[in-house]
């Protein structure tokens, strides 16, 4: 089996580190976060924590896939990463990308970065309607959006957990997680305003983030709420279908 690996240029002196946890993966490293779909684990490298986050092996079709056709999910989180800093949008800092593969498929990957320490993630807010400054912090994360537009960066996985929030002295700072889907290109407005479709079932957020990117968009009110809200209203409708199929298919297999 081929052992492919990128390393961030700042992290070359530490490429006999980085190669040995990758092969202690299994075995060393403290585990972090929701293990369902793929493992992360944390590794200290001289005082700095570092994310090791192990993709699950792909299906057949997909390794075939990424073995000719297609960036592996690792790679693009590597690359996307590093695509966003030059464009001065929050990320953890990438380190490298690791990919296992075989003469005529692909096996498995690895994508490490620095562990990004946070005080909420979007998710937060929609659970907990008291959390001190709700809509202050729910108006910079839609101007942090607007600015993703405005870069033209289509972030295709912008759900609750996928951004890291940190407070700080006059503000707070954004981060992006969980890179592997998005595209770099121009969005019109319906594109824009679609990319809030996944983040929350509540109309009354749903209502302040239209008025704000309104106010950033140069838009009235209206129209964004109004397109808003029916773009998660019908992803909301698509996802409970998908969760009722895939309880109806659980259900037959017994």
């Amino acid at each position: 089996m081929k052992l492919s690996k990128k390393i961030h240029e700042d992290f070359k002196d530490e490429v006999s580190f980085l190669d040995n946890i990758i092969s202690k993966f299994e075995t060393e490293g403290t585990p972090f976060g929701n293990q369902d779909r793929n493992s992360l684990k944390l590794f200290d490298l001289n005082g700095m924590t570092l994310n090791v986050k192990s993709f699950r092996v792909p299906n057949a079709i997909n390794k075939f896939v990424y073995r000719f056709f297609r960036k592996s999910k690792a790679q693009r989180s590597f690359e996307y990463a590093k695509k966003l800093m030059e464009l001065g949008i929050g990320t953890p800092q990438p380190i490298a990308f690791y990919e296992y593969l075989k003469p005529f498929s692909f096996y498995k990957s690895y994508y490490i970065s620095i562990q990004q320490e946070c005080d909420l993630t979007y998710r937060e807010l929609t659970k907990d309607f008291d959390y001190p400054k709700h809509e202050e912090i729910l108006r910079a994360f839609t101007r942090f959006t607007f600015q993703l537009h405005e870069r033209e960066v289509h972030f295709l996985d912008h759900s609750p957990g996928n951004t890291l929030i940190k407070k700080e002295n006059e503000g707070y700072t954004f981060f992006l997680v969980d890179l592997n889907r998005m595209e770099f290109r121009a969005l019109d407005f319906n594109e824009r305003i679609k990319n809030f479709a996944k983040l929350t079932i509540h109309k009354s957020l749903v209502e302040v983030m239209s008025d704000e990117y309104a106010k950033c968009i140069g838009k009235d009110f209206d129209t964004v709420f109004s397109l808003m809200w029916r773009y998660t209203q019908e992803f909301q409708e698509r996802y409970q279908r998908k969760r009722r199929l895939k309880k109806k298919l659980k259900f037959r297999k017994k």
